[in-house]
């Protein structure tokens, strides 16, 4: 079966240049808003997302103080991380923060185009750091190895 990962697995995996998928509680009567986002994240820090001000993903996570986070891997080895924690800080970025996020998941040059080219479109993004209180986390490497040694 999956097993949990460790500690060092987990923040290993969360520090990897993944897409995530944000979830925020949302206003009564909706369900919570749930959307992919690029993060960053360094093992025993806190993960620091962008997003514009003043957004519907900006306003909830206002309102709630916190957020989720959930990457996983589907090729090869299906595995898991979600985090959750409180909003414990945000301001506004600058150019260089908003580049240094796309070169985490663009190849070289097309990050600084991309941050060129979205500049007025996305200059006035905020980061939003959350702190990871709640982990939770599935890895089925064990699983995989059994099934392909039979």
């Amino acid at each position: 079966m999956a097993r949990k990962m460790t500690k060092e697995e987990r923040e290993a995996f969360l520090a990897e240049p993944q897409v995530g998928v944000l979830s925020v509680a949302a206003e009564p009567g909706r369900a919570p808003l749930t959307t992919p986002i690029w993060y960053r994240y360094e093992p025993g820090g806190d993960v620091v997302v962008m997003t514009s001000p003043g957004s519907r993903k900006a306003r909830l996570i206002e309102a709630a103080c916190r957020f989720a986070l959930c990457v996983q891997q589907q090729d090869g080895v299906y595995k898991y991380v979600s985090v959750e924690g409180p909003v414990v800080d945000s301001w506004p970025m600058t150019k260089a923060e908003r580049h240094e996020m796309a070169a985490r998941y663009l190849p070289p040059g097309v990050s600084e185009a991309y941050t060129d080219a979205t500049d007025e479109a996305h200059g006035r993004n905020i980061a939003l750091v959350m702190r990871p209180e709640r982990w939770n986390t599935s890895d089925f490497s064990d699983l995989a190895d059994e099934l392909t040694s039979r």
